[in-house]
């Protein structure tokens, strides 16, 4: 009995450490933190008031505190316009051709910023097909940014077909939000 005591409280420990390691928080992005900043990262996205390091502001040109302060604000709208897309299309609208030509002028403005085009689908058809439908999104917008002056070994795609849905509902105003190309910074 005495044997079967301790060994409960032996098991009962090891589960209790276990656990307690199992659960330990992650460590991640935190809110507000500029994804690619930390170590090692050069620092990509926008944040609620944060940036490169010193090094990398002036690689970009961007020496005073308001104009850097300047950036960030124009960087989070950059990365906060979309571009969207009718059903089971690539086709540039009119409105995606004039939120295309903001990022131009934003990218013009800022020549040592990269960008990465991403495109996404609403849920319907298989992964496949959306994959190949998100790619031919993302480089819709790509080409455009290039057919506008800006450099192409500045720009990068990926398709992220349904995977990545912003709006999560099961509607036709759900699917008209995830049917975008979206704009990541690199800087």
């Amino acid at each position: 009995m005495r044997r079967t005591r301790g060994m409960t409280a032996v098991l009962v420990g090891f589960f209790l450490v276990a656990g307690t390691i199992g659960c330990a928080k992650k460590v991640g992005p935190q809110p507000g933190a500029v994804p690619g900043a930390g170590p090692g990262g050069a620092g990509v996205g926008t944040g609620a008031g944060m940036g490169p390091d010193d090094a990398r502001w002036r690689e970009l040109g961007l020496n005073s505190e308001p104009e850097r302060r300047e950036f960030l604000q124009r960087a989070q709208s950059f990365e906060n316009e979309d571009v969207y897309f009718d059903f089971d299309s690539y086709v540039l609208s009119d409105p995606a051709k004039r939120v295309l030509d903001t990022k131009v002028e934003f990218l013009k403005r800022y020549p040592k910023v990269k960008v990465t085009v991403e495109g996404h689908c609403d849920e319907r058809g298989t992964n496949e097909y959306n994959l190949a439908l998100g790619e031919r999104r993302a480089n819709s917008a790509y080409q455009y940014l290039v057919n506008s002056g800006v450099n192409a070994q500045r720009l990068g795609s990926v398709s992220y077909g349904e995977e990545r849905p912003i709006a999560p509902g099961h509607d036709e105003a759900s699917w008209a939000k995830n049917r975008r190309a979206h704009f990541v910074l690199n800087y």
